[in-house]
């Protein structure tokens, strides 16, 4: 998979530009605030039809532009295919690929991405939340239909938790409760298994990468969390489904106490060892950044895995925080795909990859020598 060219309008701080791309390492090199981040933002956009730094199209429209447009000539499923996103304020985005309209879901199966950016240590670090993302996000790529499971329980969970703070005392509206508590086990069931297996191929993949990577043999070690009534997550999802009503009744009670939902997906968890430790409790900076790489890295491995092509790399402002013992880690790893990486004018990271540099400056693209 591979990103040939791509020319941008009114993308942010980008006006007007046409950039090429070499098919393996393209550095885009800049003082901050110039236009990097935007332009990985864009490629990510391809694959997913949403930005990984804001839900609101408006934000990304620069000022005083009345849309915004991202083209695209790419490579992948063995052919040369062209993709189209606009965004106009206050209108639906638009996405096409070969001039026909696509979903974003849809988009996510013409290309695929594994993302790096400085907000992804806190995947390691922070709460649950951005675990959940990391799973989604890689679950949403690979099988198409998971992006609408995880749209119905979103919708399933907001009623309930609406009935259950707007109407306790009207008990014709709490016998809904059962109704959606029903749909959520259903949606809960289905999607604790593909996190469950995903997870547990992220720990396959993840273990030996860090290993290596942390350059003293250190162990990683990745698990999915579930309600309390679940010892094994990739049990069949009627053996699930059943498991978890049971924990609804058996909580219902303190649900309606609490007016919050107690059972279900919505608080699912990653929990990261090294070296058998809570990685979250006890891992230092140098470790956190180390463990989150390796687990990104590893996200590439079983994208390779799936589809039997690269995913494109966007590394966004990270080689520079590492020594160069993990630099040329890293830099040995990203061989066979196509991989853009941004940073602030480093010579050393432009002359160990060798590739093809691009320089930005005020939303402007130059192609390097």
């Amino acid at each position: 998979m591979k990103v040939h060219s791509l020319s941008l309008r009114g993308f942010r701080n980008i006006e007007n530009a046409q950039i090429s791309f070499a098919d393996g390492i393209n550095i885009i090199s800049g003082r901050n605030a110039q236009g990097k981040t935007n332009l990985l933002e864009a490629v990510f956009m391809l694959s997913t039809g949403r930005s990984f730094r804001t839900r609101f199209d408006k934000e990304i429209i620069g000022f005083d532009q009345p849309f915004a447009e991202i083209h695209a000539n790419i490579y992948a499923s063995e052919r040369d295919q062209k993709m189209e996103i606009i965004l106009k304020k206050g209108a639906k985005r638009k996405i096409s690929k070969n001039s026909v309209a696509l979903t974003a879901t849809q988009l996510s199966q013409a290309l695929k991405c594994v993302l790096f950016c400085p907000d992804d240590l806190s995947i390691i670090k922070e709460g649950a939340a951005s675990r959940r993302r990391l799973l989604d996000m890689a679950i949403c790529q690979l099988r198409p239909g998971y992006t609408k499971l995880i749209s119905e329980y979103a919708k399933a969970y907001e009623n309930k938790l609406r009935l259950l703070k707007d109407h306790p005392d009207n008990n014709a509206m709490m016998s809904m409760i059962d109704d959606f508590s029903l749909v959520m086990c259903k949606l809960s069931a289905q999607i604790i298994r593909y996190r469950a297996s995903f997870a547990n191929r992220l720990s396959d993949a993840a273990a030996p990468i860090h290993s290596q990577f942390s350059g003293s043999g250190e162990k990683l070690r990745i698990e999915y969390k579930t309600v309390s009534a679940i010892s094994d997550a990739t049990a069949p999802a009627s053996v699930l489904m059943k498991l978890l009503m049971e924990h609804y009744y058996n909580h219902k009670q303190a649900e309606i106490l609490s007016a919050s939902c107690l059972s279900g997906c919505h608080k699912d968890d990653l929990d990261i060892y090294i070296n058998d430790q809570s990685a979250r409790q006890f891992a230092s900076q140098g470790q956190t950044r180390t463990g989150a790489l390796s687990i990104k890295l590893a996200e590439r491995e079983i994208f390779l895995e799936e589809t039997g092509e690269y995913p494109i790399l966007l590394l966004d402002d990270v080689l520079s925080e590492l020594d160069s013992a993990r630099q040329e880690f890293v830099l040995n790893r990203i061989g066979g795909g196509q991989t853009f990486i941004t940073c602030c004018e480093d010579e050393q990271i432009r002359e160990k990859t060798g590739g093809n540099v691009i320089f930005v400056e005020n939303g402007k693209f130059f192609q390097g020598e």
